[in-house]
């Protein structure tokens, strides 16, 4: 099992940054991928950014591409997520996710359905 721990949300000014936090714990692993999402009310989770543990490497949405960076610590198994920038539409709910799965093409990062362990969610929210 693997357990999530998201921190770092709270109430931001438009322009203004926040970093989450993610804390894995619960098992050692060494190649796996976690995931960051945001999901509105009523609305599909939509993917933001992924990094993969090995081999590092990192994927990012579009519309957060310049804006978001992932960032891990290997020692703290801990992935970041560093906001930049941030607009009022960006005011919503963000989730942490993980992936025990082999690395195919990298492709599969950017799926919710890629991934099985999820944290509780933190809220983000930006004021105008």
């Amino acid at each position: 099992q693997v357990q999530l721990v998201e921190s770092g949300g709270g109430l931001v000014q438009a322009g203004g940054s926040l970093r989450l936090s993610c804390a894995a714990s619960g098992r050692a692993f060494s190649n796996y991928a976690m995931g960051w999402f945001r999901q509105a009310p009523g609305k599909e989770r939509e993917f933001l950014a992924a990094i993969r543990w090995g081999p590092m490497s990192t994927y990012y949405a579009e519309s957060v591409k310049g804006r978001f960076t992932i960032s891990r610590d290997s020692a703290k198994n801990t992935v970041y997520l560093q906001m930049n920038g941030l607009k009022p539409e960006d005011t919503v709910v963000y989730y942490c996710a993980a992936s025990l799965r082999p690395h195919r093409s990298g492709g599969e990062y950017y799926t919710a359905t890629w991934y099985y362990y999820w944290g509780q969610g933190t809220q983000v929210t930006v004021s105008s």
